[in-house]
């Protein structure tokens, strides 16, 4: 049984995130923390009344297509309807639209609930809101007053099409072409892969955002644009129009998430689809990215929905499961296996490390919204380097980390993990794509390596570091027992930190591209397992009462700096040690 874990979530939003910087700002003056603390217990008695319910009737049932239409597992039509009602797809959009503008910090503790109800009903909503911000950001006012209202209420769903057949990552490789119509629109023709609800029966209309080539466009990433394409016209009076040429050909079979359809789109069978330019030509990559960096920090907080769900439920078994006698326990019988010292160090692992991935994602999610509430050039400068250094690190640390305290939740439960009643092997199931999609967590260790580290010469990653160290002295002159020895351990792991940064800013100068990009994954795991350590130990020092939640906060910071921040000196070897074997690996040499 899924519990919300609302204290956690407000206690890191306030203590270690910032929340009250963001509330301090004149747009949220009628934000108050008494009304923050309503909506997240509200948004957790949803998530786990609700939400959570239909995961397990969502995996079994799927999403079959039957005619071109899917039909989405029972129940989910009706809750997602129940989700609008209560306003939660407009948490963040613009008033003027009809959302409530509330800031990004509130968006990513609901997210995360939502995702530890269910992860594959979370994505839907997720993809939504991206279009959304892109849209706002980028579409024309007529199309933003034509869509935007019914896409902020969540009376339409949003998509986003990038991939195809032949273009992953790679999006040079694209090849959907959009011909120019004459009348302002364009026909979109082409094959989209992949599309998350790019079919449903959630809503009347899917509003989908769509990459292809102008026939005159440039080679490259630099010749493509942006287009909305919606599975129905819509007319002038906002009522729905002919259908357009887009259908759903196929939906994949997937290892997880099954609840979630995931759809092969065909544009333009007849005479094309119907679609409207989003920004400019060929600039659409740019309008498209507005749209994937806040993904990212949506598939990051998946990661973290995931972990809290699966150490709930791993805890909940080992109190449960008895086996042997535990060491000390002179109670009659068996003991439940969460008193025996191995199960005790991994589920304090799965704790800890879900804490560290939501501190991390709601820093995040704090560094965005101060990018817009800044005043002034070089606050809005700071906050915004802020956010795209954080970025890469929540969605693929935190992605990481709800696959290992999955898998770790499936050992736990032994055997029973392996079974699927348990529902175990459902939540790793669900979290394996995480580190996947959006940017694979590889080409996010390359984004915060070669974009982000050297941002402002290499001076913001300094100014970060030195952070870091401020919260380590903090803990230091607490005076308290025990945290002297977990500034210690932080003050290692920062200058491992430090000492990696120089290095590989060192070697992009020097043109050694190659030996950086070889150390990108390790440096990437280094940074948040500090910058985790950090948050954990500052969560610590904020806890300085009595009541068991705060007790847990001291041990698990104390059990993560003892235990895990010691793998930085590692991490930081393989970075400056290990490029000449990566360099030097022949795949090919091998597989002959």
């Amino acid at each position: 049984m899924y519990r919300a874990p609302v204290g956690d979530i407000l206690f890191t939003l306030k203590s270690v995130a910032g929340l009250s910087d963001v509330l301090a700002a004149p747009r949220h003056a009628e934000l108050s923390e008494d009304l923050v603390d309503a909506i997240i217990a509200e948004a957790g008695r949803f998530a786990a009344e609700e939400i959570a319910p239909l995961n397990e009737i969502g995996d079994r049932h799927g999403t079959p297509l039957k005619d071109g239409e899917v039909m989405t597992p029972p129940g989910w039509k009706e809750t997602y309807a129940r989700w609008c009602e209560g306003g939660w797809n407009s948490l963040t959009g613009d008033p003027e639209f009809g959302g409530q503008g509330l800031p990004t910090m509130l968006h990513a503790a609901a997210m995360e609930l939502w995702n530890s109800g269910s992860m594959a009903f979370a994505i839907g909503p997720t993809l939504t809101i991206g279009a959304i911000e892109a849209l706002q950001k980028h579409a024309s006012p007529e199309l933003q007053e034509k869509f935007l209202p019914k896409l902020v209420s969540g009376e339409w769903m949003g998509t986003m099409n990038l991939t195809e057949p032949q273009a992953g990552s790679d999006l040079n490789a694209l090849r959907a072409r959009a011909e120019r119509a004459g009348d302002g629109t364009y026909r979109i023709f082409g094959q989209k892969i992949f599309i998350t609800y790019g079919e449903h029966d959630f809503t009347d209309n899917i509003v989908h955002l769509v990459l292809a080539r102008l026939p005159d466009a440039p080679q490259g990433t630099k010749g493509i644009s942006l287009f909305l394409v919606p599975k129905f016209l819509v007319n002038d009076d906002g009522s729905l129009g002919e259908r357009n040429d887009v259908r759903c050909a196929g939906v994949e079979h997937k290892l997880g998430i099954h609840g979630s359809p995931t759809c092969t789109m065909a544009y333009g069978d007849n005479e094309g689809a119907i679609g409207w330019l989003i920004g400019e030509e060929n600039r659409g990559l740019a309008c498209m990215f507005t749209m994937m960096n806040n993904a990212r920090l949506a598939v990051g907080i998946q990661g973290v929905g995931v972990g809290e769900r699966a150490s709930q439920e791993a805890i909940a078994y080992a109190l449960e499961r008895k086996q042997g006698r535990a060491a000390g326990d002179t109670s009659q019988g068996m003991s439940a296996i969460a008193h025996h010292p191995d199960i005790k160090r991994t589920l304090l692992s799965m704790q800890a490390y879900t804490q560290v991935a939501r501190a991390i994602c709601y820093l995040n999610a704090h560094a965005i919204d101060m990018a817009e509430l800044a005043e002034g050039d070089a606050a809005k400068k700071h906050w915004s380097e802020r956010a795209g250094l954080l970025t890469p690190i929540a969605k693929a640390l935190s992605t990481d980390i709800g696959v290992e305290v999955a898998s770790l939740g499936v050992q736990v439960h032994g055997g029973m993990g392996y079974i699927e009643e348990t529902g175990a092997a459902r939540l790793l199931r669900d979290a394996r794509i995480a580190p996947i999609y959006e940017g694979t967590n590889g080409i996010q260790a390359i984004d915060l390596v070669t974009r982000k580290l050297p941002l402002s010469g290499g001076e913001h990653i300094r100014g970060f570091i030195g952070e870091l160290r401020e919260i380590s002295g903090s803990a230091r002159g607490s005076n308290r027992e025990g945290f002297t020895e977990m500034a210690d351990k932080l003050d290692m792991a920062v200058a491992d930190l430090e000492e990696a940064s120089d290095w590989l800013l060192a070697a992009m100068a020097e043109g050694r591209m190659g030996e950086a990009l070889s150390g990108a994954t390790p440096f990437l795991r280094l940074a948040g397992v500090t910058l985790g350590g950090a948050l954990l130990i500052k969560g610590a020092v904020a806890s300085t009462g009595d009541a068991p939640a705060e007790k847990r906060r001291v041990q698990l910071a104390r059990y993560f700096a003892g235990s895990q921040l010691g793998q930085t000196s590692g991490l930081k070897a393989d970075i400056l040690s290990a490029a000449d074997a990566v360099l030097g690996y022949d795949a090919e040499a091998l597989a002959s």
